[in-house]
């Protein structure tokens, strides 16, 4: 019978002692924005190349390094930088909140899951399950805009109008304002447990949280990334409802279809309210030209809060978000 081989176990040493995982090591690699296989694949080189060296202990700064080296060598060198750049992120002790907002149709929740997936964020919340919540709590002759889809909310206004004011956007607002006091308490719970939170939904409108907790000095709280995702074009938009549809079978595409003029008129409030507020806003030509995108900002926005940029490298226990990286 042929003699079983004996698998080698690469030890991080300045991790007491914990082994390599290449599952580990391709989820904090996926935060350069590369698909799972890929990052897994470059987990797999790095592992190779330790084991071809015979170096089966290493520290963690020494691991970092190869593990750059590789990326570089197999996919690039901008996914090297990323990829370091994303390391000293990890030394920040904050937690990370990210706010992703847009009208409906634009993929909020397909790029929250993903980009979950890839920073190795367990929790993520949407804001349509907030106002889900909401709506059981506050019946709809008390909050009748609570009981509306947001492009809808203006059917649920009493009184006069101004001649001036657009019944959408001020149904619209109407409802943000009373989903944004939810969204201000799962913030402050996410600073104060010091856990990473991915928020996303229609309602989160920059300008929208008027006591936010990372107010000045908020650098102390947390990290707080607000990103607002638009369609440009319009006919990628309105196929959007069609493979909503499909996916989801019970939906009613017609009512987002007879809609969609009125949604196209929230995203343009949206996106002018983040620009007023020097949010991001990032056009989707795609998940993962999307996704790379969002990550990249994440990146700089966080790096910005670094101490000292480029001197993450040299902290042997960094900060871990979401998931426990290599």
């Amino acid at each position: 019978m042929p003699q079983k081989r004996q698998t080698q176990h690469i030890v991080v040493s300045d991790r007491a002692g914990l082994p390599y995982s290449k599952g580990l090591m391709a989820s904090s690699i996926m935060a350069t924005g590369l698909a799972p296989y890929r990052a897994y694949e470059v987990a797999e080189r790095v592992e190779q190349e330790l084991i071809s060296a015979n170096r089966f202990e290493i520290t963690r700064v020494e691991l970092r390094e190869i593990t750059t080296s590789t990326i570089s060598e197999m996919v690039g060198q901008r996914y090297a930088d990323t990829y370091r750049r994303w390391q000293a992120v990890e030394e920040l002790d904050l937690p990370l909140i990210i706010l992703i907002g847009g009208t409906t149709g634009v993929g909020k929740s397909t790029i929250a899951t993903q980009l979950a997936a890839r920073l190795g964020i367990t929790r993520i919340i949407s804001t349509d399950a907030v106002r889900e919540v909401m709506r059981s709590l506050f019946s709809e002759r008390i909050m009748p805009a609570l009981h509306m889809s947001s492009f809808e909310a203006y059917q649920a206004i009493r009184g006069p109008l101004p001649r001036s004011a657009d019944p959408v956007i001020v149904g619209f607002e109407e409802q943000v304002r009373a989903v944004s006091v939810a969204v201000e308490a799962l913030i402050e719970r996410s600073v104060f447990e010091g856990t990473d939170l991915i928020l996303e939904g229609a309602h989160l409108v920059p300008g929208f949280i008027d006591s936010p907790p990372w107010a000045p000095p908020w650098e102390d709280k947390a990290v707080v990334v607000p990103i607002v995702i638009t369609v440009d074009d319009e006919d990628v938009h309105r196929s959007h409802f069609f493979l909503r549809g499909v996916d989801a079978g019970q939906r009613n595409v017609e009512r987002y279809l007879t809609s969609f003029d009125d949604i196209r008129k929230v995203q343009k409030y949206i996106r002018s309210a983040a620009q007023q507020r020097g949010a991001q806003v990032i056009s989707s030509y795609g998940l993962d030209v999307t996704l790379a995108a969002v990550i990249d900002h994440i990146v700089e926005r966080v790096g910005e809060c670094m101490p000292i940029a480029g001197d993450a490298e040299s902290v042997d226990e960094p900060k871990q978000i979401g998931k426990v990286a290599q």
